[in-house]
Formats: structure tokens, sequence, C-alpha cells
């Protein structure tokens, strides 16, 4: 079964670690990602641009309506994803539970709907 693993940063701590706290992350998302690549379990992971660099687009009527980002006040941002494949819930958070942002934030583990064309 396939999960979307959401990584959440607080807003007020983001930014916060020193230099060596940050390429200790980097380092250990980087070990992390290898060990779930060499069994199979990870079919994608990124990491995201800070609130500022998004765009929220609706089309209402019709019309195409932009808006430059952060473009709701919030305590905790979506700052990278993991899409993993597990056997089950239970496995899934295992997996969730060891990504090295979640000892700084949140992550939030969801599992992934396969959509069916109506006959």
């Amino acid at each position: 079964m396939r999960y979307v693993c959401l990584i959440y940063n607080s807003a007020d701590s983001d930014g916060t670690l020193t230099q060596a706290e940050t390429d200790e992350l980097i380092k250990a998302h980087v070990s992390f990602d290898e060990e779930l690549r060499s069994k199979g379990v990870m079919i994608h992971a990124d990491a995201l641009e800070m609130p500022d660099k998004a765009t929220v687009l609706r089309v209402r009527d019709g019309n195409l309506h932009a808006t430059d980002g952060p473009y709701v006040e919030t305590k905790e941002h979506l700052a990278g994803l993991y899409i993993i494949e597990a056997a089950d819930d239970h496995a899934a958070r295992r997996i969730a539970a060891r990504i090295p942002s979640a000892r700084f934030g949140a992550v939030e583990l969801r599992p992934v709907r396969t959509l069916v064309i109506p006959e």
C-alpha cells in the first residue's frame, strides 16, 4: 500500500537551527533516503521551499486566481514529503516515525487513495 508522509515544520522555529544542526539534519535525511531506497520502500522524497515561495491557484467561474504565499497564517507549514510503499498502517508508521525532521516538527501519515474511473 502506498502512503504519503507530509513533513511539517513549526513557523516559529523554522530557520532557527544552527548551520551545524542543519547540516546534520540534511545528512540524516540523505542517509534515511538511501536506506529506504535500498529496501525498495521509498517511491519519492523531496524538500519544499519556504512558504513565501508558494503560489496558490484557484479557478472560479473559469477565471484563474493566483495568490503568492504565504497565503494563510499558520503555526506549521508543509516542508517536505516522502511517498513510501508499506505492507500496512503499522509498517508505514514505523517508517514515518524515523523521518529525521520528525524530531523538529511533525509528520502526517496518510494512505494514498487510488482513484478508479467510474464505468
